[in-house]
């Protein structure tokens, strides 16, 4: 579903991204792990099509979309859901108005038929119908990003889902919500899910294929053994701080 071949992408001649190649499969989840400035979500800009790689290609659904003009990236981006970093719901919007916004743009729906899908959309974030008309900032943080989420699914039941740390700054309750809401839509709705994070713990219940970062480069790509295991030493500095706070090891995501 998701292939970047090679990629390069640089800053004002400042490299991010060096020589970037990976893929995601139907129905996989890969969690992209690395420090702050390590180009996590520079990648999630490039498959988007918001930002274009100096060199390299990327592939959606099987498609080239590098040089793709906008037109063409529109219908792309329909196959994708995109939860932003802290949610970026629109402040000025109720819930319902969020998650109703593509519907309202780019279909023909009437108003009464978009209310339901936000009903539904509500039902299975298991939130209130009753917040259909709360604005954002009423909200919890945990209750944003469901929301945020379930803006995303909103649009045409995507195939494709990218969060870039949807569970930073959440309190652990709500962090598991989070997490157990990002495990049904792969279940159930069988997409294809890339999470950008530096939350080690949640990384583990979400996915068991991970990319790290480093510098802008993969130095590590593969499954939860393959992780717990690798010698490189940025990846065992980066998961020193989780291997001595546990006493046993996840294996996989929770369903």
């Amino acid at each position: 579903m998701i292939r970047l071949e090679n990629i390069n992408f640089a800053y004002r001649d400042e490299p991010v991204l060096q020589d970037v190649s990976f893929s995601v499969g139907p129905g996989e989840t890969k969690v992209i792990l690395g420090s702050s400035g390590s180009g996590k979500s520079t990648i999630l800009k490039i498959i988007l099509g918001l930002v274009r790689p100096q060199s390299g290609r990327v592939f959606i659904a099987g498609k080239d979309v590098t040089n793709a003009r906008e037109g063409q990236l529109q219908k792309v981006r329909r196959k994708m859901g995109m939860v932003f970093q802290g949610g970026a719901l629109f402040d000025s919007m109720t819930v319902g108005e969020n998650i109703g916004y593509y519907l309202l743009e780019h279909t023909n729906r009437s108003l009464a038929g978009i209310e339901q899908a936000a009903r539904e959309i509500l039902d299975y974030l298991g939130l209130s119908q009753g917040l259909l008309d709360v604005l954002p900032d009423e909200l919890s943080g945990g209750m944003q990003r469901r929301v945020a989420i379930g803006r995303a699914v909103a649009a045409e039941n995507p195939q494709i889902m990218l969060y870039d740390e949807p569970t930073t700054g959440l309190d652990p309750i709500s962090t598991l919500t989070i997490t157990k809401l990002i495990n049904k839509l792969r279940v159930e709705k069988g997409v294809s899910t890339i999470v950008v994070t530096h939350q080690i713990t949640e990384a583990f219940e979400m996915a068991d294929q991970f990319i790290v970062l480093h510098d802008g480069r993969i130095v590590f790509d593969g499954d939860t053994d393959g992780l717990l295991r690798c010698r490189q030493e940025y990846v065992r500095e980066f998961l020193q701080p989780y291997l001595a706070s546990v006493k046993s090891i996840p294996v996989g995501p929770t369903e």
